[in-house]
């Protein structure tokens, strides 16, 4: 006589099937001591809510024929998630995040803000998730779902990846140090700025405005790229050193 599932909230109210034969009129389902809440009955299977429990405990049915032999239910608690890693990402989605705490072993669904993503169970500590596409930049609430219920309390945060536009100055010395203004949108959380592949010293002045020190180059025009935590912008050929005099 199967049990599906056979897991349940500690906290009650998982709807519970219970099959097998001569099922019909059933006048009770216990769970250890308690009785459940019959929803459904044919001869076949008994549909019920489960109480509140903890452990496992014996289920069985009792119709004007008898009580069956048990089966086994596990009450699972609920999750408690201790934390998330990285805590932001691009608006389009697509990046992995890690989530830690206790009681992940079931989890099912982990919801970023109203989207849903499928996890991976690592362990019962540990699960991993492909963050789905936001509906906006910005933060968002994190909950994991499990056989013992849902737990909310983590925050993810949607990034819109850069742009940038015409430098100023859009050349210099070759021997690097020029200072130069780099527009844009989305550049708050910049975490880097090359040109030519090599890395520049910059501060970020606005979410609209960042300003590096060009580091030295070999003449000619090179890519200038800006990475956020949003992603990464390129300016193709946007800087072009300039060759000093020979005489």
């Amino acid at each position: 006589m199967p049990i599906s599932p056979n897991q349940g909230s500690t906290g009650g109210g998982t709807t519970v099937t219970i099959t097998g034969t001569n099922l019909s009129g059933a006048t009770a389902v216990k769970f250890g001591t308690k009785s459940a809440a019959i929803t459904a009955n044919t001869a076949t299977s008994v549909t019920v809510t489960s109480p509140s429990g903890a452990g496992t405990v014996p289920v069985t049915v009792t119709t004007p024929g008898g009580t069956s032999n048990p089966l086994s239910f596990f009450y699972v608690g609920a999750p408690f998630k201790s934390g998330l890693s990285p805590t932001s990402g691009v608006t389009a989605g697509g990046g992995t995040v890690s989530i830690t705490g206790t009681g992940l072993s079931t989890a099912t669904v982990v919801n970023f803000g109203g989207v849903t993503a499928t996890p991976t169970v690592v362990n019962d500590g540990l699960i991993t998730a492909t963050v789905p596409a936001g509906l906006a930049a910005g933060p968002v609430s994190v909950s994991v779902t499990t056989a013992g219920g849902t737990n909310n309390g983590l925050s993810y945060t949607y990034v819109d990846g850069p742009t940038i536009g015409t430098l100023s100055p859009i050349s210099g010395p070759a021997s690097g140090g020029t200072a130069v203004t780099i527009p844009g949108t989305s550049l708050t959380t910049t975490q880097s700025v090359t040109f030519g592949g090599v890395p520049a010293p910059y501060a970020v002045i606005s979410d609209t405005t960042i300003s590096a020190v060009t580091p030295p180059g070999t003449a000619g025009p090179v890519d200038v790229v800006v990475t956020t935590s949003g992603g990464s912008a390129t300016g193709t050929g946007a800087y072009t050193y300039a060759a000093g005099p020979g005489i």
